[in-house]
């Protein structure tokens, strides 16, 4: 044979196993809004419900790791107590961010080991976040790759927003995530919305565990102090009327800001999972909810599936952000869109594609509402369809290029 034919022969194998190459890297869970670590719930699990869909990963061979974020803090503080929850060390929020909202810059209770403590560009990572926790591995991969300064224009000394740390995420996969938003939380006056949900849950599942994490505020639970006396206090805390905490980040206002900055990265494979449990009702052009959503977030879904909300400038949603799963609009879900830069490049995934980073792939859209999508009130049979999908996506990452 011809040496130039084997020549080519010989690149075009090379490359071809280099685009099957597997990675074994860990896969990292981020629960959104409300949620809560492995033992805050007792025996009930956020991944899961009744079920331990971290377990049921673990036995197919997957390192997975669960995290315990704060459950109503910002992305921004989400996203550091994240990376330290990760790589370990002293939670540090920033000298300028925490000067600009008066945090406690490194509260003592904040102190990790480190799920991960090899965490580097030699070994990096693949984040997935359900709902806000989709927001929150975006936020994470934009502070990992700047370097933040601080109001006096001097960068941070942190070991997280100091300097660049490039390379150290491989992918990052959405479910039912509001990446532009959630008109639910427009909607909602009171700044704590979705709360309905978690209360039942709680009254379920047991609660003398659950903390709200928020020691950055010099907000702590009383040693003696009950769990609905500690809820309570927390509603009428006055981080409700800053800029950084859930009810803004999750408007879609704010969406839109953090949209701004939290742009795709080039070096990062990006999919998203949608969920939708409505449907349209042709006299009204509404959507309510289908027969097998949740009851505790129907009254949610009939609200999001009726009115719009506004932005800032005065331009308002249109009816295709009625439809939802009772949490999140659909049309939010698919990946940003709503940034001043523009949106991010987003296209249906197919099993054909040769998957390139920096560009969102949309995973499919299923019927279910935002609570089932991760196992919650499930019969052993619908579990076993959720936890098929993780399998095969967490397959569909260990296939990507090291």
């Amino acid at each position: 044979m011809d040496r130039s034919i084997l020549i080519r022969i010989f690149f075009l194998f090379a490359l071809i196993c280099g685009l099957s190459a597997q990675n074994k890297y860990p896969i990292v869970l981020v629960h959104g809004f409300m949620g809560w670590g492995k033992n805050e719930m007792g025996n009930y699990k956020y991944w899961g419900g009744k079920h331990d869909l971290e377990q049921v990963l673990k036995d197919q061979g997957f390192e997975v790791y669960v995290t315990s974020v704060g459950p109503i803090s910002s992305n921004w503080d989400r996203a550091v107590e994240l990376y330290y929850q990760i790589k370990g060390g002293q939670v540090d929020y920033g000298k300028g961010h925490s000067e600009k909202f008066g945090l406690v810059q490194q509260p003592k209770g904040k102190v990790y080991e480190g799920l991960y403590p090899q965490w580097d560009e030699d070994h990096p990572v693949h984040l997935l976040g359900h709902s806000m926790g989709g927001q929150t591995v975006r936020m994470l991969d934009y502070l990992l790759r700047s370097s933040i300064v601080d109001s006096s224009n001097t960068v941070e000394e942190s070991e997280l927003l100091g300097k660049a740390h490039d390379g150290w995420v491989r992918s990052i996969t959405s479910v039912s995530s509001p990446h532009n938003g959630s008109t639910l939380s427009n909607f909602v006056k009171s700044g704590v919305p979705f709360l309905q949900d978690f209360i039942a849950i709680a009254a379920v599942a047991g609660n003398s565990f659950y903390n709200f994490d928020l020691e950055q505020w010099g907000f702590d639970r009383g040693e003696e102090e009950g769990w609905g006396d500690y809820f309570n206090r927390m509603k009428t805390h006055p981080a409700w009327g800053t800029k950084n905490i859930v009810a803004w980040d999750a408007s879609i206002e704010g969406a839109k800001e953090l949209n701004t900055i939290c742009t795709a990265n080039p070096n990062v494979y990006y999919f998203s999972f949608v969920t939708s449990n409505t449907i349209l009702d042709s006299t009204s052009g509404r959507h309510v909810p289908h027969e097998s959503m949740s009851y505790i977030i129907r009254a949610n879904a009939r609200l999001m599936g009726s009115k719009k909300a506004y932005f800032a400038d005065g331009t308002e949603t249109d009816s295709t952000w009625f439809e939802n799963d009772g949490i999140v609009n659909k049309s939010s879900m698919f990946g940003p869109t709503t940034g001043t830069n523009g949106p991010d490049p987003i296209a249906t995934y197919r099993e054909s594609d040769l998957l390139i980073p920096g560009q969102w792939y949309v995973m499919g859209e299923y019927q279910s509402d935002h609570r089932k999508f991760i196992g919650h009130s499930l019969d052993e049979a619908r579990f076993d369809s959720i936890k098929t999908v993780f399998i095969d996506h967490f397959n569909l990452l260990w296939t990507l290029p090291e």
